[in-house]
């Protein structure tokens, strides 16, 4: 919908650097224009104090005037013909996006155990019995219970957990109810928790 004396941002051209805003790039568009060097020279070095003065609290960090002067480069499209007073030949990584990371797509029975207690569970297989196995067992079905809880998939009741146990580690850990004890869970805690994520 185009309603006359309306202006957008949609309809605008796109910033380069959102942080600064539009009249900061309209700065740097006509300081670009100017045919006089010194006066681009003069009006860039107002353009930086301007910048300057909107985040004055990364002002602390190493090489912030270095930053502020690639950023000048960036918005400018490396056009604006100046003396610039630092090497801004770097500046162009900064403009340049990063790949996109790869999500890892790795297929597990259920979800709401993780991929790395699925990890845990390959490493039970092999691992041989003694005090180091006893303890990773019992940090795994006290991390189990609280995924199951967390993520109201089905009861988070202790036999759930030893079944699972057993039946992700092909059978190679068979958890004794009879002598193993659960950590106490703060449910109330983590009933808070999961109405947060509900809420998002």
């Amino acid at each position: 919908m185009n309603i006359e004396g309306l202006d957008y941002n949609t309809q605008r051209e796109q910033l380069i650097l959102p942080e600064y805003g539009r009249e900061v790039q309209k700065m740097v568009d006509y300081a670009i224009s100017l045919p006089d060097r010194e006066e681009r020279q003069r009006c860039a070095e107002s353009i930086i104090v301007i910048m300057d003065r909107m985040f004055p609290q990364n002002r602390e960090n190493p090489d912030y005037k270095q930053k502020l002067w690639d950023h000048l480069a960036i918005m400018s499209n490396f056009q604006l013909d100046i003396d610039w007073p630092y090497d801004i030949s770097g500046a162009a990584k900064i403009a340049t996006k990063p790949e996109p990371l790869e999500y890892p797509m790795a297929q597990i029975p259920v979800r709401h155990y993780g991929k790395m207690l699925f990890e845990v569970f390959e490493q039970l297989k092999t691992m041989p019995a003694g005090e180091e196995r006893d303890e990773l067992v019992r940090q795994t079905a006290n991390q189990m219970k609280r995924n199951l809880y967390q993520w109201s998939h089905g009861s988070a009741d202790d036999e759930k957990i030893a079944s699972d146990l057993a039946r992700f580690t092909d059978g190679h850990i068979q958890l004794d109810l009879d002598t193993f004890t659960f950590e106490k869970l703060d449910f109330s805690q983590m009933q808070q928790q999961v109405g947060k994520k509900k809420r998002r």
